[in-house]
């Protein structure tokens, strides 16, 4: 199994952290360089945006579906045209990070691992590490069947957010996450901070553990997802007022932030020279500076919403009134 590349399955519900700890491994002095496979539910990708690329790492985006149903077969294909790019000395990696949509089933992409043979002779599930958000954990592991899942398939818990969230709260997490999965360690990261011996080269995925969780492992069943949960997707090359925006950002989370499960964006700011990344789960939100907008390069915002009965049309309005050349 030595001659294996080892894959790490990041999972976790939205907007728990998965790409702030893929990130901080991405840029860990490890001297590894790593293949990143992420899933985003929307038709454009921007987490490959977000993550800095410093180390030359393959990264390939999967945006046109869900990869634990839709585009399974994708997953499967970029995973061999890496190994074969690999053995032709076309790439250069030592192991494989999928970073899975919020909204994944974890079993049917472990399946992938054991049901094809082609990508078994190449690739070792190594483990399943789930982020788990401290604030907001409960109500998405009561309202959503992939946030149990994603616990329960978990080998490592990383809980995240835990300076938020008061300690009896934590505490209490603890308890309800080691009774959905009493085998995977349990660890608090903060903002992604967590040593890489904890959550690599773990040989941790157990395919007994997995069929005793779930007989119909194996079966190659499908998943399905809540229908009133989906992405909406905003581009546009004007610059975004930053007063307005702010003011429309609160007023959206105030009125509607239960059902926004994660919402994101790479921005054009007027008056700025970098990006603003900024990433809400529910009434929460934050920004931070991003790379600096080069010379020539055409400036435009993206932001993906992820929800559930999104009011589309008011937020296609109001987004558009909040750039510098709508109408006053």
């Amino acid at each position: 199994m030595d001659s294996h590349i080892p894959v790490t399955v990041l999972t976790g519900f939205l907007g728990s952290g998965k790409t702030t700890l893929l990130q901080r491994i991405l840029h860990e002095q490890h001297g590894q360089r790593i293949a990143v496979i992420e899933n985003e539910l929307g038709q454009e990708g921007i987490d490959n945006q977000i993550l800095l690329q410093e180390h030359d790492e393959q990264i390939v985006v999967m945006n046109n579906g869900c990869i634990c149903c839709t585009v399974r077969a994708d997953l499967v294909r970029i995973l061999l045209d890496l190994a074969r790019r690999r053995h032709a000395g076309e790439l250069a990696f030592e192991r494989v990070i999928v970073e899975t949509t919020g909204l994944a089933a974890p079993a049917p992409v472990a399946q992938t691992f054991f049901m094809n043979l082609d990508v078994a002779r190449e690739y070792l599930l190594d483990a399943v590490l789930t982020v788990v958000d401290a604030m907001h954990a409960w109500q998405q592991l009561d309202a959503h069947a992939e946030a149990r899942e994603q616990v329960a398939f978990a080998d490592r818990l990383l809980i995240s957010k835990t300076d938020l969230a008061r300690a009896p709260r934590v505490t209490a997490l603890r308890e309800r996450l080691g009774q959905l999965n009493p085998r995977a360690a349990q660890i608090e990261v903060h903002f992604g901070r967590v040593a890489l011996s904890e959550i690599l080269d773990l040989r941790a995925f157990s395919i007994d553990e997995a069929l005793q969780l779930d007989p119909a492992f194996l079966s190659g069943g499908g998943h399905r997802h809540a229908e009133d949960i989906s992405a909406f997707v905003f581009q546009h090359r004007s610059a975004f007022d930053p007063q307005r925006l702010d003011l429309f950002m609160r007023l959206l989370a105030q009125q509607h932030g239960a059902d926004l499960l994660r919402y994101k964006g790479v921005l054009n700011v007027h008056g700025r020279d970098a990006r603003v990344v900024f990433q809400g789960v529910h009434m929460l939100i934050g920004a931070q500076e991003g790379r600096v907008w080069e010379a020539g390069e055409q400036r435009a915002s993206t932001l993906v919403f992820i929800g559930r009965d999104l009011p589309r049309r008011m937020l296609e309005e109001g987004l558009r009134s909040c750039l510098v050349d709508a109408p006053g």
